[in-house]
Formats: structure tokens, C-alpha cells, sequence
């Protein structure tokens, strides 16, 4: 694992040195995060290099993952849906399953969580776990990287409880958050800019990718990365791109993989291979966990990255993409609306067919392309970078030890 000293020349010395300074006062917390998969989505991404981080910085920091069975990840992969907005039928065994796994995780878990300071509880899947942790010393903190905007009521009726007992929650924006009665802190997802996935990479090895997925370099290629889920609408990237190749020669590179806590993974995979098979411009990459220097260079060949999510936490796929210096073609919702500013880091779309009209307005205008990428990749030097995110953290955890009385704060 490379050294936080390795980002100065990316942040600047004093970026680092601020860390510092926020953590010395932090020397020896034990802080425990608890999320429900090592592999596959952006929070055992960000979980993956923050916890090291965090370590380097002088904090105790451990990282537990709960284990469950295909009945319980079938009903937290409910919860999600729910929270996002979607209609579910949550039924007596779906309950059953969930509480059961959570007390068997419990019994696991309970002597390093009840030992903790701090302990980070991400998303739905382990929320249960602080009720099952009478004799728990230190804050506990729920991290929700879910749009709960407008949650499915039956669910939220459901989930609340165990939430409105937490000292603190966090969500990505101000629009997620929910009427709970404790503090509520706004932080943004981040990238790591030296990591596989986003570290720049040599030209040959870029061309190299344009063959082995049999790309042609003298097409524009289109590209969107995700897991292969209904709320990033791949068969709505399909439909736009099959209204741009009436009038533009482009391909189409939709590339993902699953994560052990999505159960519906392989089932959109199958309706997105039945709307792609008679187009051999169309790239359907099912990807293993760990392929994030493929990814790499897929969103590098392209020349406008695509995330036409219907609803999106953060989308931290939208951040690579602009960090590589691409246009981002987004969905108007959630998270997406904090990275793609209309009309300078890229745009805004709601359909199909916005999606093929900004498409091939770039195809036609290639310098926008160029500036868009520009303006992208400093935004999120600025914004979306693991120091930035490393510091609100600090900010957060320095603020529970001295208290806060306000109910929604702002991490800077």
C-alpha cells in the first residue's frame, strides 16, 4: 500500500500536512467500519484504501464485513430498492431473514464493535447491528450512500428505528437526508487518483485495450461502467446509442461486474445481452472484481463517458470519468448533479433521447469534448479527491469526541 506522501505531488504538501494536524489529536482512536462486501461497488472501494489511510494517520482503523446468506441478501437488495424509491413487498420472512443475520453477525462482532470509539455502520445491510450492542462504549455512526430522497414508506417505517438511535448519519447531499434525531454531516465520495483505476496510463497500453475488445480506434466509442443494475438504466444507454448510429458511426462499451451483496446482477445482465446481441458495436464486458486497470482503460479509449443512473448516491464512476479528462453524460438525479455541471463538466440528460442529442452534439463539436474534459479533471482535483475525504473524516470524528448541538452539518 503506497504512502499518503505519494499524493503531494497531485494535492500539494499543504493538504497532507493539514491530515496531520487533524489527526494528532485523534492518536490512537479505535475506529471500526462494518459494510457487508470487501468486493464490487464504490464502498468497499473507498473502504479499501481509508482504512490504511487512516491507520498511517495514527488511528486504530479495522474493517468487518458482515456475512450473510443468498435469503438475506435478496432483502437487503429490497431495502436498497425501497430507499431509492421503489415499490417492494417486504414480508414477514424477508424481516426474519434480515434480523436473524444481523444477530449471528452480532454474536461475531460484538467485543470489537463494543470496544471501539468510533464505529461506521455503511447502508442498510449491518444497520441493525448497534441494537444488538447493549454494552457499546464509543459513537456510532450510520453512513448511507443510498438516495433515500424518497424512500418506499413500508421501508423506512421499517428501518428507521434502528437508525434514529445512532449519535450521528451521514449522507452524500442535503437531499438524501432524513428526519432522524441526531446530527447529520454531508460528505461527498472520493476517488484515489494513484490507484489501478485511475492512475494515467501509457498510450500502449490504451491501444493495446482498443484491440483486445476488438474496438475500433478510428470510431468514437461511447462508454458506461456499472454494475449491472436497473437504477444505471443500461438499457436506456442502449436505446440512445441506437438513436446516435442513425447518424454516427459509434460503439458502445457497457462494462461492469457484480458485488456479493446484489442478487440482481445476473438477471439485468441477461436483458442487457438479449438488447445488445444483433450489434456487433455493442460491448457487453462482464468484468471480475479486481479488474479496475481494465476499467482504467476502457473509460480511457472512450471519447464520452456515459451514467445514465436513474437514481445515484454519489456515482463515483462519473468522478473516474471525469478525472480522465472525458465529458460525463449523466442522469438529472442524486449525486450525479454534484459532479456534472451542465454545459462545462458535461451534461444532463433524462431520456434516451437527450442522452443521443448531447451525444452527438459533441461527436459534431470535438473541441467541447476537449474543454469539458479539462474543466472535469480539475473539478475533481479540487473536490472528489481521498484527501479531501480523508479530512472530513478527521473534521467529523475530532467534532463527535468534543459534540455537536447543530442537527445537519457541513464537513469542510
Amino acid at each position: 500500500m503506497r504512502s499518503l506522501q505519494a499524493y503531494e505531488p497531485i494535492v500539494g504538501p499543504a493538504v497532507l500536512h493539514q491530515l496531520w494536524q487533524l489527526a494528532d489529536n485523534l492518536q490512537g482512536l479505535k475506529v471500526v467500519h462494518v459494510n457487508s462486501t470487501r468486493t464490487g461497488g464504490g464502498v468497499a472501494e473507498i473502504l479499501s484504501w481509508m482504512i490504511p489511510f487512516m491507520n498511517e494517520l495514527g488511528i486504530d482503523t479495522s474493517w468487518e464485513v458482515v456475512e450473510g446468506n443468498a435469503p438475506f441478501f435478496a432483502v437487503t437488495k429490497m431495502f436498497h430498492n425501497g430507499l431509492q424509491g421503489n415499490q417492494v413487498n417486504l414480508l414477514h420472512h424477508h424481516i426474519e431473514s434480515y434480523e436473524d443475520t444481523n444477530r449471528a453477525n452480532a454474536e461475531k462482532l460484538r467485543p470489537v464493535l463494543e470496544e471501539a470509539d468510533i464505529v461506521f455502520i455503511h447502508d442498510p445491510q449491518p444497520a441493525m447491528l448497534m441494537h444488538l450492542c447493549p454494552n457499546r462504549r464509543g459513537k456510532w455512526i450510520w453512513r448511507c450512500h443510498i438516495d433515500a430522497s424518497r424512500p418506499y414508506r413500508p421501508v423506512w417505517k421499517y428501518l428507521r428505528p434502528f437508525l434514529e438511535t445512532y449519535d450521528a448519519s451521514i449522507f452524500s447531499m442535503s437531499q438524501f437526508s432524513r428526519s432522524l434525531p441526531h446530527p447529520q454531516f454531508l460528505l461527498a465520495p472520493s476517488i484515489d487518483p494513484l490507484s489501478d483505476k485511475n492512475v494515467n496510463l501509457p498510450d500502449e497500453e490504451i491501444q493495446a485495450t482498443y484491440k483486445r475488445f476488438n474496438l475500433d480506434p478510428g470510431r468514437p466509442v461511447l462508454t458506461q461502467v456499472s454494475r449491472f443494475d436497473r437504477f444505471k438504466d443500461p438499457l436506456g444507454v442502449i436505446l440512445g446509442y441506437q438513436l446516435v448510429k442513425k447518424f454516427s458511426p459509434v460503439q458502445l462499451v457497457l462494462a461492469g461486474g457484480g458485488a456479493d451483496d446484489d442478487p440482481e446482477g445476473a438477471e439485468v445482465l441477461r436483458e442487457v445481452n438479449e438488447a445488445a446481441k444483433d450489434d456487433p458495436d455493442i460491448h457487453v464486458l462482464l468484468l471480475p472484481p479486481d479488474a479496475h486497470r481494465t476499467i482504467n482503460a476502457l473509460q480511457s479509449c472512450a471519447d464520452i463517458i456515459i451514467q445514465k443512473s436513474t437514481k445515484e448516491g454519489f456515482g463515483l464512476t462519473v468522478t473516474e470519468g471525469l478525472w480522465k479528462g472525458k465529458p460525463v453524460l449523466g442522469g438529472y438525479v442524486g449525486g450525479i448533479l454534484l459532479q456534472v455541471i451542465n454545459h462545462h463538466t458535461g451534461f444532463l440528460v433524462n431520456s434516451p433521447e437527450g442522452l443521443a442529442q448531447r451525444v452527438r452534439y459533441l461527436l459534431n463539436h470535438p473541441e467541447m469534448i476537449r474543454t469539458m474534459g479539462d474543466k472535469g479533471r480539475e473539478f475533481v482535483r479540487e473536490n472528489f479527491l481521498l484527501t479531501r475525504h480523508l479530512r472530513e473524516y478527521l473534521t467529523l470524528m475530532t467534532g463527535l469526541r468534543r459534540g455537536f448541538s447543530s442537527r445537519l452539518v457541513v464537513a469542510a
